[in-house]
């Protein structure tokens, strides 16, 4: 009788490390899907960003947005009076931004790349209309 209970003990407790297992594993895959979704918007907000820095954008109206084909987000320019602009593209959560001089008709982009980050003091100009 001794031995039937010692088995069914092994049971139950192989059972509960089972069933904690699958819990953790789980756990682990919904959080790789929750990465893989963020690390595919950030790799699509740096490439409208870098479609919007190649598209000849008119300099008016002021605030203008464009969208491409085969992404969920889109990409924004923002000119300014005092002759800079910010390029703005977002896809999901993630945003990146660029800054550009206006110089005569057309737009000089920063050789300093992209920004995760806003680039002006006012947080209302870096958002995305």
């Amino acid at each position: 009788m001794s031995s039937l209970m010692l088995v069914l003990l092994m049971l139950v407790l192989g059972s509960l490390m089972l069933q904690g297992i699958s819990i953790q594993h789980q756990a682990r895959l919904s959080q790789g899907s929750l990465e893989k979704l963020v690390l595919r918007d950030s790799m699509d907000a740096e490439s409208l960003l870098e479609w919007g820095r190649v598209f000849t954008w008119p300099l008016l109206p002021v605030v203008q947005c464009q969208t491409l084909s085969g992404f969920s987000g889109r990409v924004c320019l923002r000119l300014f009076t005092d002759g800079t602009a910010l390029l703005i593209a977002s896809c999901r959560e993630q945003t990146r931004w660029q800054t550009a001089t206006v110089n005569g008709n057309s737009l000089l982009f920063d050789r300093n790349g992209w920004s995760d980050f806003c680039p002006r003091k006012e947080t209302l100009q870096c958002q995305n209309p």
